[in-house]
């Protein structure tokens, strides 16, 4: 079978090309992509080819498949797994092997590391790792998005369990967020900011008490206030705040003031920069713990840190990229009982869109793009869908369907311009 994919070949040079698949062998699976997510990690990928610790060194001469946040339907089962999958089931994929013998060893990924599985591609062959590690997992829900969107709302859930907590005197860690404590959420209404937002609301084991979420764009700020209100919060008993810092005279003093001084238990910093780590240092309470979720690009990245307060406050940091299988189980579990994860997208286009939307993504502002592989459309801003729609009635009816949502993408917009992309 032929596929149409995008394949990275070196230091930014993605192709988009049409191969022929090889035939599936009895441990492999045979899928058609539906949509993918194009995340941050696919852009750092492109621009560091092979010195990306996930993209092998014979990438030149064996181009990978780029995109890990996808979802689709299965097509052919080879004989190993037909009592588990059967073709049509969907499915999401946990890229995070940890397989030792991978093409790339323990970092081996889809969408980093295969010549014939990632996001960005018509059709895949599901490799017998991914299932021999439980990383291929059914998806019973509606639609396909957020399926797809499962892998990003993993990483954000893995972030929260990696946290953890101790009793001085004690060398047991107790892991997890302090229930009910404060938690800081900082830069943290981009994509991931809003994923950790929205699962906060919505866990039923343990929350905080109270959650702050700072950044420095006041219309980002407002778009997270929207979709996550302060009364909603309320009604789960978190109270919720959205803070500009930068109209703050003294942001760690004006933060801390919001604790009545005592400090914050868990920080979150969704963005790669010095300052704003060391803000969330500052704002940390005794025991309390910082999470660098955001990765840098720049192997020699630092921030200083109060080692006083590490050994006084036993104040400590950990540093989360990912979430693991059962973080992606807990994800597609929790959109089955109501999470969606719509807030994240801003962004709808065709494969075609996928080059220059990775090559480009920092300076692409808004939240998630989300790639339907299957048909042919620009990249395009949700809150564009009405201008278009003046020239195009495939857009007027998104823009209609989107309104109908909050402003939002949903699974009746999705089936909508899968149905319909051939008037784009």
């Amino acid at each position: 079978m032929k596929t149409k994919a995008v394949r990275l070949y070196g230091k930014r040079d993605l192709r988009f090309e049409e191969f022929e698949l090889p035939a599936i062998k009895e441990n492999e699976i045979l899928a058609k992509v539906v949509c993918d997510s194009i995340c941050m990690s696919s852009y750092k990928a492109a621009n560091q080819g092979t010195d990306h610790k996930r993209v092998p060194d014979d990438v030149a001469e064996n181009p990978v498949i780029i995109g890990h946040e996808f979802a689709g339907e299965i097509v052919e089962v080879g004989s190993k797994w037909k009592e588990q999958f059967q073709p049509g089931g969907k499915f999401s994929i946990q890229p995070a092997l940890n397989y030792e013998d991978g093409p790339v060893g323990i970092l081996s990924a889809p969408g980093y590391s295969y010549k014939y599985i990632g996001g960005d591609a018509t059709y895949v062959v599901i490799p017998a790792e991914v299932m021999e590690l439980g990383c291929l997992l059914p998806y019973n829900g509606d639609g396909f998005y957020p399926a797809s969107l499962a892998e990003p709302l993993s990483c954000v859930i893995g972030a929260m369990h990696a946290n953890y907590h101790i009793n001085p005197g004690s060398y047991i860690h107790k892991m997890e967020i302090v229930d009910g404590g404060n938690m800081a959420v900082l830069a943290g209404v981009g994509p991931m900011g809003l994923a950790a937002i929205n699962y906060a609301l919505s866990r039923k084991d343990r929350k905080p008490g109270l959650m702050v979420v700072t950044d420095i764009d006041q219309t980002r700020l407002d778009r997270a206030a929207t979709l996550y209100t302060v009364e909603f919060a309320k009604s789960r008993g978190i109270d919720l705040r959205y803070v500009n810092t930068s109209e703050m005279t003294d942001a760690v003093e004006g933060l801390k003031a919001i604790t009545n001084s005592k400090g914050y238990d868990d920080v979150f910093v969704f963005a790669p920069v010095a300052p704003v780590i060391e803000q969330a240092d500052a704002i940390l309470a005794f025991d309390g713990c910082l999470n660098f979720f955001a990765g840098p690009s720049n192997p020699n990245f630092k921030a200083s840190m109060n080692f006083y307060n590490v050994h006084y406050a036993f104040t400590h940091i950990v540093g989360t990229s990912g979430g693991n299988t059962d973080d992606m189980k807990e994800a597609i579990n929790v959109m089955s009982t109501g999470l969606d994860p719509a807030g994240l997208v801003t962004h709808i286009g065709g494969i075609n869109a996928v080059i220059e939307t990775t090559l480009n993504l920092p300076k692409i502002p808004g939240g998630k793009k989300l790639i339907y592989n299957h048909i042919e459309m620009p990249l395009t801003a949700i809150s564009d869908f009405a201008d278009r729609g003046k020239e195009n009635p495939v857009y007027a009816k998104l823009h209609e369907i989107c309104e109908s949502h909050q402003g939002l993408w949903s699974v009746e917009a999705e089936k909508y311009l899968m149905e319909n992309s051939s008037k784009l």
